[in-house]
């Protein structure tokens, strides 16, 4: 799934905060038919034994459509679903500490708010980072935006060399300046997910990122 990874524009999340479990399987569906690259499981709150039945589902339909399959946060959802990847916070513990418990070809991504955070992770062996957030976002509350002036730099140290996306109040209506300010990947939450057609917004935005000079 590296290939496939090193691919991906777009990454989506099936946020439980926004759908629920039963809508869980349809919404991820439409980000996946509108082209997201990569897509995880974000389910803040939740048990992780009780979301099992669910990440199966999604590894599985993620297979069909040869896009990795993140989990977020739990190292061992991660392992009994075998999911593709984990995505780790920075208070998640360590990226080795995680590898020492999963199969070797699990990818391991890392969140970040900042360039030292975005060279740490590339130092730790992440296989990809989250950069951000860029602007306030109710999936981050109380996080402050770290705004735009970063991503050129970033992008040029660590985006260069593994898969870099940035994340956080990211719409359709401040892509351009996103893009113009140096991203070339991106991850987009609460606009697909509130949309009346997920898949239409979806493709949408990915067609966007297909004619950015930047991917």
């Amino acid at each position: 799934m590296k290939t496939a990874l090193q691919k991906a524009l777009l990454y989506g999340i099936c946020d439980l905060s926004y759908r629920s479990i039963e809508q869980a399987l349809p919404a991820s569906r439409q980000l996946l038919e509108g082209g997201v690259g990569i897509l995880q499981l974000r389910a803040k709150g939740h048990p992780p034994e009780s979301l099992l039945p669910l990440s199966i589902q999604l590894k599985a339909l993620c297979d069909e459509f040869h896009v990795p399959f993140v989990v977020n946060d739990h190292v061992e959802l991660a392992r009994q679903s075998d999911a593709h990847a984990l995505h780790l916070g920075q208070d998640d513990g360590s990226l080795a500490d995680a590898r020492a418990r999963l199969s070797p070809h699990v990818l391991i991504g890392r969140s970040t708010h900042s360039l030292q955070q975005a060279r740490r992770a590339l130092e730790e062996g992440a296989d990809y980072i989250g950069f951000g957030p860029l602007f306030p976002t109710p999936t981050k509350a109380g996080r402050p935006g770290i705004g735009l002036s970063d991503i050129a730099e970033m992008q040029a140290s660590i985006g260069s060399k593994i898969p870099a996306f940035c994340i956080g109040g990211i719409k359709a209506e401040n892509l351009a300046a996103v893009l113009a300010a140096g991203a070339s990947r991106i991850v987009v939450v609460s606009e697909l997910l509130s949309a009346r057609d997920i898949q239409s917004a979806t493709a949408a935005l990915h067609q966007r990122l297909s004619k950015n000079p930047n991917s």
